[in-house]
């Protein structure tokens, strides 16, 4: 296969103030906290919500893997559900010094274009913001953080700007091109 150029942007809040909320979308969208760390269950929102746009750096991962990274202190995973269906997720990662990175966001295909992106980011940004009353031992939040890159949804850097998130680095890399991973040949999407 080839390369191709890849540009990732780096964005971030510093203070609680920044975040600019979403409005919630019409119906019965819920958002809970994974509160039983999983591996299967995490594999899966990862797969199911990164296969068409190329998310494989966690694919190779084995279950003691998963485990590892679900275990950390600090680390959460919130759900999105439409009508008791997983929609989407977004998982939180506590860093030094009162630094949390959003280190996973989106949307399984089937259930972008819906609203529930804006909801789900900004309800995800909040509980990084507030994560330390949760979680006794971590500093009080300072800084979210988070990445996106070209080969992420078309609506991305949208949604992060308008969650109130600044630009503080970009970098253009080459990187050999992968095949999609899915989703799988006739699924639904947005």
């Amino acid at each position: 296969m080839s390369n191709v150029s890849v540009t990732t942007w780096s964005l971030e809040q510093t203070a609680p103030t920044d975040l600019l909320p979403a409005i919630a979308p019409d119906g019965d969208v819920r958002i809970v906290r994974a509160e039983v760390p999983s591996p299967e269950f995490s594999r899966f929102l990862y797969a199911s919500v990164g296969g068409d746009i190329r998310w494989t750096d966690r694919l190779s991962w084995t279950y003691a893997q998963w485990q590892e990274a679900l275990d950390k202190p600090g680390a959460e995973t919130w759900v999105a559900y439409d009508r008791g269906t997983p929609a989407g997720y977004v998982e939180l990662g506590a860093q030094d010094d009162g630094v949390v990175e959003i280190t996973y966001f989106g949307l399984i295909p089937a259930f972008r274009g819906r609203r529930i992106g804006g909801h789900l980011l900004s309800y995800g940004t909040a509980r990084a913001w507030d994560l330390a009353e949760r979680r006794p031992g971590l500093p009080e939040t300072k800084r979210v953080w988070l990445h996106t890159c070209s080969k992420d949804g078309e609506h991305a850097m949208d949604n992060y700007l308008r969650r109130g998130f600044k630009l503080f680095d970009t970098k253009v890399e080459e990187e050999r091109e992968v095949a999609t991973p899915g989703p799988w040949p006739g699924a639904h999407t947005a």
